[in-house]
């Protein structure tokens, strides 16, 4: 299974402080928070972590070798990314956009076999998106829209997932059903990584997290850390409340 590594890795924020070196290695079953106020550079160190932005400073290496050195269709394989926003290029069908994630795998017009497209049946079937593999995508809620675009994820399977606000536009039994697809993910073997903004899904959900601070300042590391009343005040700038549960996660609530 992949591991993903950041070491002394510096990400260029316009207009803000460049985030601190960061060292952090994302492994087989992980799942880790990127969590920190607005425009502080969440979706820029996802995007990063991918290979898409080049870091200020620092590396990043793929089970030890440096990123930019792997093969794209190869990089593809491994790491998938789950974009904030996901614009309708093209007019496709739900079941022709979820096949996307099985391009890493075709040469050049080569056409989906009919493995790919079981692949990607069952990604819409675990998103609840299987009655509706017919339907123009322009034809959909933003909230099946994202959906959508997890289940393209999916039909990739990669070992390390990058996902840029996974849970933003669902309701409320959809994001419990999201959550337990990718814990499904995880326990089989792959990474996970995530930028959210509750942070109560990232105390309940995750193992681990990236803070980002305003002032440029980073942390990382395992969630009974990370996940102090006192730690994510300063994160936020934002008194809170722990309400401890018992047999379960706490919980964080604004005071005042």
């Amino acid at each position: 299974m992949a591991r993903l590594e950041a070491r002394d890795l510096q990400v260029a924020i316009p207009g803000r402080a460049p985030l601190m070196a960061l060292g952090v290695t994302l492994r087989a079953g992980e799942r880790w928070a990127v969590l920190g106020p607005n425009g502080v550079g969440k979706t820029t160190l996802l995007h990063t972590l991918a290979g898409l932005r080049q870091p200020a400073s620092g590396a990043l290496l793929l089970d030890g070798r440096p990123l930019q050195h792997w093969h794209r269709r190869e990089r593809a394989r491994r790491l998938g990314l789950l974009f904030q926003e996901h614009p309708d290029a093209f007019p496709s069908t739900v079941l022709e956009t979820a096949l996307i994630g099985r391009h890493p795998y075709l040469r050049a017009w080569e056409p989906e076999s009919v493995r790919d497209v079981r692949f990607a049946r069952r990604a819409l079937k675990r998103v609840d998106l299987a009655e509706l593999e017919r339907r123009p995508v322009q034809t959909l809620s933003g909230g099946e829209r994202r959906r959508l675009a997890l289940a393209s994820v999916l039909t990739q399977q990669p070992e390390v997932y990058l996902l840029d606000e996974p849970t933003n536009h669902l309701d409320l039994r959809h994001q419990v059903q999201l959550l337990a697809v990718l814990r499904e993910e995880a326990q089989a073997g792959a990474c996970l990584c995530m930028s959210l903004h509750d942070v109560n899904i990232a105390v309940t959900f995750c193992t681990h997290a990236i803070l980002l601070f305003p002032d440029g300042g980073a942390c990382a590391g395992p969630g009974e850390t990370m996940f102090r009343t006192e730690v994510l005040e300063r994160l936020y700038q934002q008194p809170l409340e722990r309400i401890d549960r018992p047999g379960r996660p706490p919980a964080f609530l604004p005071r005042g």
